[in-house]
């Protein structure tokens, strides 16, 4: 037997730029970032999201504008494809087939770039596209929401949704670099807006008590959108989770710990049932306060850590719970969330506010306690203990609940 071991390492490295009026003809983020490509003409495909284009008028017109002026470096081979936005978009899987035949008819290159404009999930759907035709297009992502501009757009990940289950197929791709654009922040509905806080408050509690202290302090603010105060919170939670991708040495999450999933084996399973009517950010709140509340149960936060956690939420305008939660078969969730991962099981718990611990022993009956405890609380029956009452197990044995 001859085994010849094959080496290499490939390094990666994307800017991620705030900006404001990302096509107005003055700006030059995206104009400078294009020659970084070594390329005397780009060639490009705009993908904008259906909301997107909805909420903007004139948007298209602007941007070919923007190539026009700015010709010496850009090419864009066509008019820009709108596509579905919102979770529909995950579903319908035609939407990347019509991007990977506009990438064909227009005869692009891997050295080519698709430029997406929208939410989350339609730039996890062009950016599945980009990746898998010639084996990967170069991409340049616009995120739109504030869940898009603080988390799922500044990754590695893309992926689309199949056989019921979210981000089934998918891959890891780093992106050309990343543009966030306040002023589209601007056209988003209340509901849209705040989604996306969820994510920082989750990023906040495993990574950066200060964080987390400014969202609890500024709360009221958050929830009525100021500015200021709702960009310093979107650049922090992306920083945090642009740290993590580079310094935790798994970017491509080839092994099974996923501390930025705390709240998220819940959460998906929430959206799954309620076939999108409830937001990922929504999803994602309830799914941290049921995790903050099983880590209280294990005796490893205190009741005012909890307190603080369910206040940050509840007074920037999130629901803490769902009927979807009692319908959530907890075992076959966690399953589903370990195949996800793959390797052996490990889930992100609190430990203090600002730090995690990684449990691979999962009580789920506890669980179940947990998720009766936010319905009886949903329904105002708890007169002393906004957060219902502990189990006695929470409270007596919480040293046999973790390794």
């Amino acid at each position: 037997m001859k085994i010849i071991q094959q080496q290499f390492t490939v390094s990666y490295s994307y800017p991620v730029i705030f900006t404001r009026d990302v096509f107005g003809v003055p700006n030059r983020a995206l104009s400078d970032i294009l020659p970084s490509s070594g390329q005397q003409k780009n060639r490009v495909l705009v993908v904008i999201d259906s909301r997107v284009f909805d909420a903007t008028p004139g948007l298209i017109e602007k941007i070919e504008k923007y190539a026009s002026r700015n010709g010496g470096v850009m090419e864009f081979i066509t008019s820009p494809v709108i596509i579905k936005g919102g979770e529909e978009c995950k579903k319908d899987h035609s939407e990347v087939e019509k991007i990977h035949a506009l990438i064909e008819k227009n005869h692009m290159c891997r050295h080519s770039f698709v430029l997406a404009l929208g939410g989350g999930a339609v730039l996890d759907v062009a950016g599945y596209a980009a990746a898998t035709a010639h084996r990967g297009l170069r991409l340049i992502r616009v995120p739109t929401t504030t869940l898009a501009q603080n988390d799922a757009g500044v990754g590695v990940k893309n992926g689309i949704n199949a056989f019921g289950r979210k981000n089934f197929i998918g891959a890891f791709a780093p992106p050309y670099a990343i543009i966030n654009d306040f002023d589209f922040l601007k056209t988003l509905p209340a509901r849209t807006l705040r989604a996306g806080l969820a994510e920082a408050v989750k990023v906040a509690l495993i990574k950066d008590r200060d964080f987390f202290d400014f969202l609890y302090n500024e709360r009221r603010r958050l929830s009525t959108f100021v500015p200021e105060v709702m960009e310093r919170a979107i650049i922090r939670c992306a920083e945090l989770h642009i740290e993590h991708i580079g310094t935790s040495g798994d970017p491509f999450e080839f092994g099974s710990s996923r501390p930025l999933d705390f709240g998220h084996w819940s959460a998906h399973k929430i959206e799954e049932l309620t076939e999108g009517e409830v937001q990922h950010g929504e999803a994602v709140a309830m799914g941290i306060a049921l995790d903050s509340l099983y880590s209280r149960c294990c005796g490893l936060i205190s009741e005012i850590d909890l307190h603080r956690i369910f206040s940050t939420l509840e007074e920037i305008g999130f629901d803490l719970y769902h009927w979807a939660l009692s319908w959530i078969d907890i075992k076959g969730a966690i399953r589903e969330f370990q195949e996800h991962i793959g390797g052996e099981l490990t889930l992100p718990l609190l430990k203090g506010i600002g730090d995690k611990i990684e449990t691979r022993e999962i009580d789920s009956n506890l669980f179940k306690q947990c998720v009766n405890i936010l319905a009886e609380r949903s329904k105002g029956k708890e007169s002393k203990n906004v957060h219902g009452d502990l189990p006695d197990v929470g409270r007596a044995g919480a040293g046999n609940l973790l390794p």
